[in-house]
């Protein structure tokens, strides 16, 4: 449930980037790195034959046949949510419900590029409601981690993604590394990733790209950081493991450590070396890290039988 919460938050996000800021040579909106950067140029040419704004905007929102959508993200979460009914708060089942609602009511007018920005606005402040709902009336147990876990994977997931969308379309190859990037661009990206008061309160005048997307990516006292999201990730996986249901689980230590040495790094390292080719690499290893937390707590069971 959180994963699909904060997939859908993040996808508003990064469709409100490339339609404020993200041009091509011609001045006009990109929105095929888009499509790449969620691995979904199959599915999409399979419904839609150009790379058009309205179209890719209604693949993200409202398609329900992409499981990436908007729609189909939260669609997901409620039926979650329906299935732990009592497991949860009624204040979050309604808030979700609602916010389903509301969503089903969109329709093409809703998706006209001058209100897709308000639209944008108002998915992720219907998002951010419901993590602060959960987080102030979900009850502290096993329950809690689990939705701790889901929330910290996807939110360091889809905040790679959202300063991929920058350099995938300005810096493709690692040859480009190192030439001039607009400063208004990376101070635009900080507003964006809710970043930029956080950022000023460490670098109160310099605005570079490294600087800016070290701060993103590895400040460990930014909630959205990567690095941030790494170590609760160790934290909350540490706490789950106490309950005494489940002192005998072992996670594959080999995920976590991977991910940890990846944000370990330094940002100036990681921009001489290729930031795309990096954030590729953390992405891979938050999936394997999920893949080991399904195949530890869900799927044992059946592997058993």
């Amino acid at each position: 449930m959180a994963r699909y919460m904060a997939r859908a938050e993040n996808l508003a996000r990064i469709l409100d980037i490339n339609e404020t800021f993200t041009r091509n040579s011609r001045g006009e909106s990109d929105w095929l790195p888009i499509l790449k950067l969620h691995c979904d140029e199959d599915r999409y040419f399979e419904r839609y034959r150009n790379v058009e704004s309205g179209s890719v905007v209604r693949f993200y929102v409202l398609d329900e046949s992409n499981s990436n959508s908007i729609r189909a993200s939260v669609r997901a979460a409620r039926e979650n949510a329906r299935s732990i009914r009592h497991l949860i708060s009624l204040e979050t089942w309604t808030q979700l419900n609602v916010f389903y609602n509301w969503l089903q009511s969109l329709n093409s007018r809703s998706l006209r590029l001058a209100e897709l920005s308000r639209m944008c606005v108002e998915i992720k402040e219907r998002c951010q409601l419901h993590f602060g709902i959960s987080n102030s009336t979900l009850y502290r147990d096993q329950v809690w981690w689990f939705y701790r876990l889901g929330a910290l994977i996807e939110l360091a997931d889809q905040t790679t993604r959202i300063v991929d969308i920058k350099y995938h379309s300005l810096l493709p190859t690692v040859d480009s590394v190192g030439t001039p990037i607009d400063v208004a661009q990376w101070n635009a990206l900080l507003r964006y990733v809710a970043a930029y008061h956080g950022y000023r309160r460490v670098y109160p005048c310099k605005m570079t790209p490294t600087t800016v997307a070290g701060f993103i990516l590895f400040d460990p006292s930014f909630p959205r950081s990567v690095r941030h999201c790494v170590s609760r990730l160790a934290v909350t996986l540490e706490r789950l493991l106490a309950e005494k249901e489940l002192t005998s689980v072992e996670i594959p230590a080999a995920a976590l450590e991977e991910l940890d040495a990846l944000v370990s790094a330094q940002p100036e390292d990681v921009i001489a070396s290729g930031l795309h080719e990096y954030l590729d690499d953390v992405q891979r290893k938050l999936g394997e890290l999920a893949s080991a937390i399904a195949d530890t707590f869900f799927m044992a069971r059946y592997k058993s039988v």
